[in-house]
């Protein structure tokens, strides 16, 4: 007996009804996108290892699905190595290509090999799948699609002000009221790792800290220690584990915190013009936090860090994040090329509008008319009707077989199409149809244009 089939854990198959919930959800932001002026690209779903390795810090690296060499892989495999089972310093010679893991880095690629065909700033789109081989739970998956905008070229902090509009904007779209846009700035972490002397440790601290959310300050704390930050250091520290207050209040506690450190009050005078000028604008659904927490684990970025979180109640992490990277492309050769982009989660928005049934009613994908096969000649002259109906834009389709008809009609309930047209003998002799109402069970004997306005205007 065959074994029965199954996909890899991680992934999905979607019916229908959920490519169509998806496809709204990817239109949505694909008009944002295009009103606010970002241009749209794609770029493979796989890269060279030496692309992506090494950009995400070490938790990210471990996450990077590698493809293995084609042919025989191992042939030129160093055999100590294999014998010493010695799988990381392995890869690179068995495995020269990898899935990409977001696509931001595959952009930062894109811009330094096209530099001298873009326009800058360069405001672009894109909305592909990414992979991480990452533990499958509610909201996270190992294939899964990002919605990315990204502005390179400028450092104009207007740019940050422009994109929590643009997370407002589509949230607004979406009905999805009560999203918290949170936001921080690497150069206020770089400032607090001066001040409380643990600079050479900064990606392990704000690796640390941005768990505070999920393990708790005690869980922080001894991941800090773990990886050598000193009590006393920690205890500096220890004010962000329960900072609060509004946004302002926040940042005038940092000007303090960070009196002795130049590189963290540019960072809180930075974000000071952002918050200030997106509370005089205001936001229609979404509230803006100052999290001094936030750091989201990557070591690509050096100023703002946005992080999107769901309506409170709803238990789902982030549906968004982004922020600005001054030097990512240098690291393939390009400098001073600043950038600022963030990304929408779409499998985890698309689980928060179901939770919050804030779907609008989405009928199945189906046909609006199915005609009646009983023979090769009615289905010829029913076929020459869809035609016409097809070149008017009316989705119609004839049912295949000349199978009986209280089959033919349950297949048309059971896809809930609204029209059937019957065709026999006596409607080719009259060149007319019978169309039936398949809600009322009204029918009716019309020419093709009267069936053509009763189905558009239906």
């Amino acid at each position: 007996m065959a074994q029965k089939p199954s996909i890899p854990k991680g992934t999905r198959d979607f019916s229908p009804i959920e490519v169509a919930k998806r496809d709204y959800i990817f239109g949505t932001i694909k008009q944002v996108f295009q009103t606010f002026g970002f241009q749209p690209i794609e770029t493979p779903s796989f890269e060279n290892s030496s692309t992506l390795m090494g950009k995400y810090g070490e938790e990210g690296d471990r996450l990077i699905f590698k493809i293995l060499n084609s042919g025989d892989y191992l042939k030129k495999a160093d055999e100590t190595l294999l014998t010493e089972k010695q799988s990381t310093k392995l890869t690179s010679q068995i495995s020269e290509k990898a899935l990409r893991y977001d696509l931001t880095v595959p952009f930062a690629r894109y811009v330094v090999q096209h530099q001298n065909e873009l326009e800058l700033p360069f405001k672009r789109f894109q909305i592909q799948p990414v992979w991480r081989a990452d533990r499958p739970q509610k909201g996270r998956f190992r294939e899964f699609y990002q919605c990315d905008a990204d502005v390179v070229g400028s450092k104009s902090l207007w740019q940050e002000i422009e994109f929590i509009q643009l997370y407002d904007t589509v949230f607004s779209k979406l009905g999805l009221v009560g999203t918290t846009i949170k936001i921080n700035n690497r150069k206020i972490l770089s400032g607090i790792a001066e001040i409380i002397g643990a600079k050479d440790k900064l990606i392990d601290f704000t690796v640390a800290l941005d768990k505070l959310d999920k393990i708790g300050a005690e869980g922080v704390t001894k991941e800090m220690l773990g990886k050598g930050i000193s009590d006393e250091a920690i205890e500096k520290v220890a004010p962000l584990f329960s900072f609060n207050g509004s946004s302002t209040e926040k940042l005038n506690q940092l000007d303090e915190m960070l009196a002795n450190s130049e590189e963290g009050l540019q960072g809180v005078k930075d974000l000071r013009f952002v918050v200030d000028k997106i509370e005089a604008l205001g936001l229609e659904s979404a509230s803006l936090d100052v999290d001094v927490t936030l750091a989201r684990g990557l070591n690509y970025y050096t100023g703002a860090i946005f992080e999107v979180s769901a309506p409170e109640g709803v238990k789902m992490g982030s549906i968004g994040g982004g922020g600005r990277y001054d030097d990512l492309t240098g690291i393939f050769g390009l400098k001073n090329m600043s950038g600022v982009g963030i990304s929408f989660g779409l499998d985890r928005i698309y689980l928060v509008l179901e939770e919050l049934n804030l779907f609008a009613k989405f009928e199945k994908p189906r046909p609006e008319v199915v005609f009646i096969n009983f023979g090769d000649e009615e289905a010829f002259y029913a076929t020459k009707a869809i035609k016409a109906l097809r070149t008017e834009g009316v989705k119609a389709e004839l049912y295949p077989d000349a199978a009986k008809m209280k089959k033919q009609m349950n297949y048309a309930n059971k896809r809930e199409i609204p029209f059937v047209v019957i065709v026999g003998s006596k409607e080719i002799e009259a060149n007319i149809y019978t169309l039936k109402n398949m809600q009322s069970g009204e029918q009716q004997e019309c020419s093709l244009e009267e069936l053509l306005q009763v189905v558009i205007n239906s």
